[in-house]
């Protein structure tokens, strides 16, 4: 069996349960059309809904990455990603402490950590054991627009002095994307500019390539 700690890298898909709303079509959908056009890692973020809404839609997602060999986490939910046995989670430095994520997780389970500009955060997640870390914003943002802003040159600095990966979030899209992956990101989180796109597949696809091989 592969290990998933060893395929995080390439586009990182990053679900909005409003975006499937204003759209009408259900988050599985799009997720596929992305995962098709080459997205190698999927998250599941949704704060509003109900609990019963987030089971079903995690569990729907979670068959549907394993069926199509696709990294698969849940945002701030480590109940909910033990119960769709989840690839892993993604925790902001409000949610979980690490050290309790990792206690209830395990060892196999992938944990990322959100670093906002800040590489003395990211060096510290690393010490206590993070499986990737995510600067970001680094562009304007839809989803996330009071988000503070990150340079580039966290990136470079990260990739420098990190041992594990590094992703890159916040306003990204097929314009914009090379840059932070010649400065040093391992993954791209995106959400609108691939999900939001009229053609998910192709978008992601345009992302996807930018990738080395």
């Amino acid at each position: 069996m592969m290990n998933k700690k060893n395929s995080l890298k390439g586009l990182y898909i990053v679900t909005d349960r409003q975006l499937s709303l204003d759209y009408g079509v259900p988050t599985e959908k799009s997720v596929a059309k992305a995962i098709e056009g080459g997205a190698k890692i999927v998250q599941y973020r949704n704060k509003q809904s109900a609990l019963t809404i987030r089971r079903h839609e995690a569990a729907v997602l979670a068959v549907l990455c394993k069926e199509m060999g696709t990294t698969f986490l849940i945002n701030d939910d480590i109940d909910l990603a033990l119960e769709v046995d989840a690839d892993g989670v993604h925790l902001g430095q409000s949610d979980t402490p690490l050290s309790n994520a990792r206690r209830l997780l395990g060892d196999n389970k992938i944990i990322g950590i959100t670093c906002h500009n800040d590489l003395d955060l990211a060096i510290q997640a690393e010490r206590q054991g993070a499986d990737y870390v995510a600067f970001g914003r680094f562009y304007p943002s839809i989803s996330k627009p009071t988000a503070p802003p990150a340079s580039i040159d966290v990136l470079k600095s990260a990739a420098e002095q990190l041992n594990i990966p590094i992703c890159a979030i916040g306003g990204i899209n097929q314009d914009n994307a090379e840059i932070l992956i010649k400065q040093g990101a391992d993954m791209l989180a995106v959400t609108y500019s691939v999900l939001g796109a009229k053609k998910v597949s192709q978008a992601a696809q345009q992302i996807s390539k930018l990738f080395p091989e």
